[in-house]
């Protein structure tokens, strides 16, 4: 199990839920991310961006947006295992994070961020100073982003305006929003899997 699990193992039980429980090596392929729509307690979005051999994780209340000018609060989880990218399903009701998720969008993303003289900064270093800036390629959410700590641990997901870029579409209804996986929407996934 990887150290960066810890806190992911010690809040599941793996006898009661299908996460999967972290075994896949890190490829050597662009880094991947995931958006995952979770009905949990609370309706939110999960945004994970693999870094090394686990996704770090933010769950994003209101969800990503496309527009630039939307800031979207985004608060750190425990890291994820690289598998959980495929995860959608039902987390059965007492177990943490109990309810429905489905993967609303997914791809690679390519890091950017530099220190001020324009270098090259490690992305795993650039979250720890509290500002990254990436590019995703996924089937939704394609462009420029920044993920800013701004208060304690909580951050703001920014989309970043690019040149004539068109206004984008902000954040769907999570409820009628479909799975790039399966196609299906979290009702669906409820009503299939219960």
């Amino acid at each position: 199990m990887s150290e960066g699990l810890r806190d992911y193992h010690g809040k599941r039980d793996f006898g009661r839920t299908r996460e999967p429980e972290g075994r896949q090596a890190p490829t050597d392929t662009a880094p991947r991310f995931v958006v995952q729509i979770h009905d949990a307690s609370t309706m939110h979005f999960d945004f994970r961006l693999q870094v090394g051999d686990v996704l770090k994780s933010w769950s994003i209340p209101k969800g990503p947006s496309d527009v630039p000018k939307d800031k979207r609060l985004a608060v750190p989880t425990e890291d994820h295992p690289l598998e959980y990218e495929d995860f959608e399903g039902v987390i059965p009701e007492g177990e943490y994070g109990g309810g429905t998720v489905i993967v609303w969008d997914r791809g690679t993303y390519e890091p950017l961020s530099h220190d001020r003289q324009g270098r090259p900064v490690d992305f795993a270093e650039s979250l720890e100073r509290g500002h990254a800036t990436f590019r995703l390629h996924g089937t939704k959410l394609r462009g420029r982003y920044a993920l800013t700590r701004f208060r304690e641990d909580n951050w703001l997901l920014v989309k970043t305006a690019e040149g004539r870029a068109g206004r984008g579409h902000g954040t769907p209804d999570p409820r009628r929003a479909r799975s790039v996986r399966s196609g299906r929407t979290l009702a669906q996934v409820a009503a299939e899997e219960n």
